[in-house]
């Protein structure tokens, strides 16, 4: 099988061919590699570009620096490089194959076998590898796995996790993106009798890969086979809704709405801020992040298709936009209402929503004769509350006269 370059821009870009011409010139060699490979053949997009080759490291870089490239020395004890041509990142590794592992990284040793290189990797359909001119090398049947969407191991599959225990993970994630039926009988055995080897991974490698299964539509079959085996048990601390995620995902891919994982990872959550800062501990997610989950498991206003206009401008006037439409996509989710149409409008509300100002300011109160102080705050906050109950139509005026009237009543 051969890719046609006249069809692949990626691989006819002109920093493409810079990068490649470096490390084939004088007899080197170089071949793309896993992702790019793989997407191409299933005609689907390629963002990053890996290549192989048999030189070293060091040759390598005098290659990239020669012909005017960067040359980052990326992940250099195993033998990767990073070219930058105008701007774009090429990983280049050097062939190598595993001395010793320990489930989360490995000590290599270079070699110039390509096979040798195939045989270390994950997947057959990741183990595929393609001249700049498109002939596409396949030492594990990878292409009829890739054709029959077969996500399988290279070799023995239980070998391949006790070399890195996160290809457990992977193993669901790449069948949600590119595996059809069933998962592999003889991966989905390997990954339930090895998954307590997932203990020894950072909560940073574990949260990638289940955000990145999270994108996937065909995530919630794997989020099952993953509680069915046990294996989200040892990753997540809760006990997942799985409906309303498959519902979730229904609504994205119906309506076209974008793909969101943390929003995904929210909704197979208990409505718990207490389970959600245990997942989000257990996953390091950053402190941004981590607060949107908690936000979300721990709401408590209601959302729902009888909401009125006067009501949703309310909730959006204190939620803000993306809050409130976070709030809405899983409230929906979670209904068993089969109308759509109340939850697009809200959404849709939402959408052209514009924050009005309020119009005081602490000069207004202190203009009153009060001194500085947390009464200042406390009195607009009540004018501000009955300002957002009128539907935010008094204006300025009108705002005064009620602040004067309510500080006059409490004594001020």
């Amino acid at each position: 099988m051969r890719l046609d370059p006249a069809r692949e821009q990626w691989m006819t870009a002109p920093e493409t061919g810079t990068v490649m011409r470096a490390l084939t010139a004088d007899g080197g060699a170089a071949r793309f590699v896993g992702g790019a490979v793989r997407n191409a053949l299933m005609h689907r997009p390629v963002t990053d570009i890996d290549i192989a080759t048999p030189l070293l490291p060091d040759e390598v870089t005098r290659r990239l620096q020669a012909a005017g490239l960067g040359a980052v020395p990326t992940g250099i004890e195993h033998g990767t490089v990073t070219a930058i041509a105008n701007g774009k990142p090429y990983e280049i590794t050097t062939l190598r194959r595993d001395v010793t592992t320990d489930g989360r990284r490995a000590t290599v040793a270079f070699t110039n076998d390509w096979k040798e290189d195939a045989s270390r990797r994950d997947f057959t359909m990741n183990a595929l590898y393609a001249s700049g001119d498109g002939e596409v090398f396949d030492f594990f049947g990878g292409i009829a796995d890739l054709q029959a969407g077969r996500v399988r191991f290279v070799g023995d599959p239980v070998t391949r996790i006790l070399e890195d225990y996160l290809r457990i993970l992977r193993l669901f994630r790449f069948h949600a993106w590119y595996g059809s039926g069933d998962i592999d009988a003889d991966a989905l055995h390997a990954a339930t009798h090895e998954k307590a080897g997932l203990a020894k991974l950072s909560g940073e490698r574990i949260q990638k890969e289940l955000l990145r299964l999270l994108k996937a539509d065909n995530s919630t079959a794997m989020i099952r086979a993953m509680v069915d085996s046990g294996i989200l048990a040892e990753i997540l601390p809760v006990e997942p809704n799985s409906s309303r995620l498959e519902n979730l995902i229904s609504t994205d891919r119906a309506h076209g709405y974008a793909t969101d994982p943390l929003l995904r990872l929210a909704a197979m959550l208990p409505d718990d801020a207490a389970a959600a800062e245990a997942v989000a501990a257990r996953l390091k997610l950053s402190n941004n992040d981590a607060e949107r989950l908690r936000d979300l498991c721990g709401a408590t206003e209601y959302i729902g298709a009888a909401l009125s206009p006067r009501e949703t401008r309310a909730l959006l006037y204190r939620l803000g936009t993306q809050r409130f439409k976070d709030r809405a996509h899983l409230r929906w989710a979670a209904s068993s209402d089969s109308n759509a149409a109340p939850w697009q409008a809200l959404l849709e509300a939402a959408d052209h929503w514009r924050r009005p100002t309020f119009p005081l300011r602490g000069h207004d109160v202190i203009a009153l004769g009060l001194d500085p102080g947390p009464q200042i705050g406390r009195l607009l906050s009540e004018v501000e509350k009955w300002w957002i109950e009128s539907d935010f139509k008094p204006d300025r005026a009108a705002l005064l006269a009620h602040l004067k009237a309510i500080a006059a009543d409490s004594g001020h």
